[in-house]
């Protein structure tokens, strides 16, 4: 199945803490359905010092539900994401304007 949100896409969360937050996907993991997204649930490690790395509490996002995201189209509002050929493509579009994402 073709992922409806991809990693680089600017999301919304919809639920949870963080609920109402923007930011970029970093990376998406489909087979969990998990999604970690830039300043969102973030949590802080502690690290111990290493010779290759400063050690300390280090502030790091941890993954989100993707039914927790919505990607968010060109007024800035969420939407949900659809499918359709164009040029014999395959091509995401924004349900709300309609435009391709």
């Amino acid at each position: 199945m073709a992922a409806k949100l991809r990693k680089g896409d600017k999301v919304v969360v919809l639920a949870g803490k963080d609920k109402g937050k923007t930011g970029d996907i970093v990376s998406v993991d489909p087979k969990a359905g998990k999604a970690v997204v830039d300043g969102v649930n973030v949590a802080i490690r502690h690290t111990r010092q290493s010779q290759s790395s400063q050690g300390g509490r280090i502030p790091k996002a941890l993954p989100v539900d993707l039914s927790n995201l919505a990607i968010v189209d060109a007024n800035g509002k969420a939407t949900r994401v659809g499918f359709r050929t164009e040029d014999g493509k395959k091509v995401r579009f924004a349900k709300t304007t309609g435009d391709v994402i």
